[in-house]
C-alpha cells in the first residue's frame, strides 16, 4: 500500500507591509507551479508586566492579549485578501501565532519545504540590506529561504 502524496509546504512571513504581501504572491505563484499549499504565518506579541500582582490586572491583560491575538488574525485576513484576493488558485491557509516574527518563522520552517520571506527592497546598496527577521530567518532557517524584494523585476 502506497503512502498518500501530501503536497510540499511553502510558508511565508507576513506582517501586514508591502513586503510581505509581494513575496506572498511569489509563494502563492510558487505552489500554483509546484502543486504546493501556502501557510501565511503572521507572528504577535504581548509583553506582560511582571510585576503586576493586581488579580483585576491580570484579568485585563488577558483580555488584552486576545485582542492582540484577534487584532492580528484580522490584519493576516486582509493582507491575504489584498495580496491574493480570496480565491488564489491554491490553499492558502492563515497561522497566526504568539511570540518574536523572527523566532515563529524559524519554527515554522522546520515543518516548510521552502520558507518565502520579503525584504526591504530599497534597490542599489541599500537594496542590499535585510530586515532585522528575514536575516534572522536566512540565518536560522531549517531549510531553504526565499528572499523576496518589493517592487523587484527580471532586470534587478
Amino acid at each position: 500500500m502506497s503512502e498518500p502524496t501530501i503536497e510540499p509546504l511553502i510558508v511565508v512571513g507576513v506582517d501586514g507591509s508591502n513586503h510581505s504581501k509581494e513575496a506572498l504572491r511569489w509563494a502563492v505563484a510558487q505552489a500554483a507551479m509546484t502543486g504546493a499549499r501556502v501557510h501565511a504565518v503572521m507572528a504577535w506579541e504581548w509583553n506582560r508586566n511582571p510585576f503586576a500582582i493586581n488579580p483585576v490586572a491580570s484579568e485585563t491583560a488577558d483580555a488584552e492579549a486576545v485582542t492582540a491575538e484577534e487584532a492580528a488574525r484580522r490584519k493576516l485576513a486582509d493582507t491575504v485578501a489584498a495580496a491574493v484576493g480570496t480565491s488564489p488558485g491554491v490553499p492558502v491557509f492563515r497561522r497566526v501565532e504568539q511570540g518574536s516574527p523572527a523566532q515563529v518563522l524559524v519554527d515554522a520552517s522546520k515543518e516548510a519545504d521552502l520558507m518565502v520571506v520579503g525584504t526591504r527592497g530599497f534597490g542599489g546598496f541599500k537594496g542590499a540590506l535585510l530586515g532585522s527577521v528575514s536575516q534572522q530567518v536566512v540565518q536560522y532557517s531549517a531549510g531553504t529561504v526565499v528572499l523576496v524584494r518589493e517592487g523587484a523585476d527580471e532586470n534587478d
